[in-house]
Formats: C-alpha cells, structure tokens, sequence
C-alpha cells in the first residue's frame, strides 16, 4: 500500500521526467553545484596564498587555460549532478510501481 506522498510523487514523475531529462535544463539547474567547486579554484588563484604556485603561474601561465577548465568543471559538475539526481528519482518511481502493481 503505497502513502499519498509517495502516490504524488508518481503523479508529478510521469508528469516531468522527460522535461527534467534535458541538458540545457539539467545544466541551468545544476550550475550553482557546479559553482561550488568553480568559485574555490577562482580565489585559490585569485588570492595567491601560496606564493611559489603563484611565481610559476605569472611567468608560464595563460589566463585563458584557468578560464576554459574552470567552465568546463562548473558544466560538467552541474549536468552530472542533475543527471545523478534523475536516475535517483527514475529509481524510487520504478520501485514504487512495482510495489503499486504488486
């Protein structure tokens, strides 16, 4: 016997989980954890607390290297989140209609 959370729950998946299955979508509602391991590598680099790193980055480094690995780690961060999140949901629907047609 299935609660009515759990009922609800099967109500709005069958409603949304091909909208939620998108990239884009999955990237623009995932980028703020993307952010959280972008936003430390910026002000690692930004505030030089490690003056060697700091030497060696000044004389050899191209800013436009930090900028595109950066944005790839939020993309990648932000739509494996997501995803992650759906199979987990696509998961908790398959057993409760099992458990419903039981």
């Amino acid at each position: 016997m299935l609660t009515q959370e759990e009922k609800d729950f099967i109500v709005y998946w069958e409603a949304n989980r091909l909208k939620q299955k998108k990239y884009f979508r999955s990237w623009l509602v995932g980028l703020p954890v993307g952010l959280l391991f972008g936003i430390p590598i910026i002000l690692n680099y930004a505030t030089g607390w490690y003056k060697r790193a700091a030497m060696v980055a000044g004389s050899k480094f191209n800013p436009m290297v930090l900028i595109v690995a950066i944005l790839l780690i939020i993309t990648f961060s932000a739509i494996f989140y997501r995803q992650h999140q759906w199979e987990q949901h696509e998961q908790k629907y398959r057993e409760l209609k099992q458990q419903e047609g039981l």
